[in-house]
C-alpha cells in the first residue's frame, strides 16, 4: 500500500509513516470536526475515521486520498488498530487488572506478581470505596470521579457495572475511618450536584497490601447490601460500623425464623401496630430513658408506660430491662432482614 497513512492519537498527537504528512492546520479542523461528528469523512486529500471508546474518540486513522481504496484501507486499519489495542489493554493496562482481580478473575498467587509487571506498589494502605447511583448514568459518574482524582498511578477508578463505580484509593499512613466518610460524603455531593443522581458509598477497610484490595471491594460491596436492609436512611456505609447488622445478614434464613418464633413465644411481632413501633424505636434511641421518650413523643410518661405494658403483654418481653431490650432489638433487626429476603424473592 503506497499512501500516508496514520492515526491521531488523544491530545492531538500523530503517528504516521510520513512525519508531517498533516499540517497543522488540517490537524486543528480535523480534531474541530469530530468533535461532534464521529462518522468516516474526508478533508483535504486525506480520509478519516474516528474510532470510538466508550463513547468517546480513542483516536483518528487516516489514509491518503478521497475514494473507496481510502476508505477501505481505513477500515482495515481500524480492525488491526484495535486488535493491537485489545492485546495491549490486557496485558498491560492497570485499570483491567484492578477490575478482573476486583472481579475474582485473576487467581491470588498471580497478583503480585502481575503487579510487578504493570510497576503497581505493593505495600501501600489502599481502601476500596463503592459508589452506587440510582440511576444509569453511562460515563458521567466514572468521570467526575476521575475528575476528583486524577492521580492515575496511584488511584484506580474502574465502571463495575452501569450503576457502580470501585475507587481503588491510596491512602497516606495516618488516615482514619472518620477522613474516609469525608471523603464519601464529598463524592456523593459532587454527584448529587453535578450530575442530578443519588449515591450511596460502601467503604471497605483499609488495606496494607495490594493482594487484599479484592476483600476491601468485598466488603464495601457488603456494606452496600447490608445497609439496605438495616440503614437504609444512610448514605455512607462502613463495613467497620456494620455492627451486628453483619452477622444477622450472614445467617440462614430458617435459623432466623426459629430465633423469631423462640423470642416471641406468646404472640408475633405482626401484632404491634405503627404507634407501638415507633414508640419502641424512640425508647431505643434514648437508651431506654422514660422520660425523655415521653417527652420526645409528646406523651404523658403514664402513657409510655402502659404502652410498655402492652408490648410486654405481646412479646413477653419488658423493654425496660436491658436483657430483654436487647433481645427485642435483636429480634426486630432479624424480622427486618427476613422482609427484605422475602421481598427480592
Amino acid at each position: 500500500m503506497n499512501r500516508d497513512l496514520g492515526l491521531i492519537a488523544d491530545g492531538g498527537f500523530v503517528v504516521s509513516s510520513d512525519e508531517g504528512c498533516i499540517s497543522n492546520n488540517d490537524l486543528e479542523c480535523v480534531l474541530s470536526f469530530t468533535e461532534d461528528n464521529t462518522d468516516t469523512f474526508t478533508y483535504n486529500g486525506f480520509t478519516y475515521k474516528p474510532v470510538l471508546s466508550m463513547g468517546k474518540i480513542s483516536y483518528i486513522i487516516f489514509v491518503k486520498g478521497d475514494d473507496a481504496v481510502a476508505r477501505s484501507y481505513a477500515d482495515i486499519l481500524d480492525v488491526s488498530f484495535s486488535s493491537v489495542k485489545s492485546l495491549y489493554d490486557d496485558k498491560y493496562d492497570k485499570l483491567n487488572f484492578i477490575k478482573n482481580f476486583l472481579l475474582d478473575n485473576i487467581l491470588p498467587g498471580d497478583v503480585l506478581a502481575k503487579a510487578a509487571e504493570l510497576h503497581i506498589a505493593v505495600d501501600e494502605k489502599r481502601v476500596v470505596f463503592l459508589i452506587q447511583t440510582d440511576k444509569v448514568t453511562d460515563f458521567s459518574v466514572l468521570e467526575l470521579i476521575e475528575s476528583m482524582y486524577p492521580n492515575k498511578q496511584n488511584d484506580f477508578i474502574v465502571s463495575i457495572d452501569e450503576n457502580n463505580v470501585a475507587l481503588v484509593k491510596e491512602l497516606d499512613a495516618d488516615v482514619v475511618l472518620a477522613d474516609l466518610q469525608n471523603m464519601a460524603k464529598e463524592i456523593c455531593n459532587n454527584i448529587n450536584s453535578e450530575i442530578m443522581a443519588k449515591a450511596t458509598i460502601g467503604i471497605g477497610t483499609i488495606v496494607s497490601n495490594i493482594k487484599d484490595i479484592a476483600r476491601s471491594y468485598k466488603e464495601a460491596r457488603t456494606a452496600l447490601d447490608v445497609g439496605k436492609v438495616f440503614d437504609d436512611e444512610k448514605y455512607i456505609l462502613s463495613y467497620e460500623d456494620l455492627g451486628i447488622g453483619r452477622l444477622i445478614y450472614q445467617l440462614p434464613t430458617t435459623l432466623c425464623k426459629l430465633f423469631l418464633t423462640e423470642v416471641f413465644k406468646r404472640g408475633s411481632i405482626d401484632e404491634l401496630d405503627q404507634e407501638i413501633i415507633y414508640t419502641i424505636q424512640k425508647f431505643f434511641e434514648n437508651n431506654l430513658n422514660v422520660s425523655e421518650t415521653s417527652r420526645q413523643l409528646y406523651v404523658h410518661r403514664n402513657t409510655l408506660v402502659y404502652r410498655l405494658d402492652k408490648i410486654q403483654k405481646i412479646t413477653g418481653l419488658d423493654l425496660r430491662q436491658f436483657d430483654q431490650a436487647l433481645i427485642f432489638k435483636v429480634a426486630m433487626m432479624v424480622n427486618k432482614y427476613l422482609i427484605s429476603n422475602s421481598a427480592k424473592l
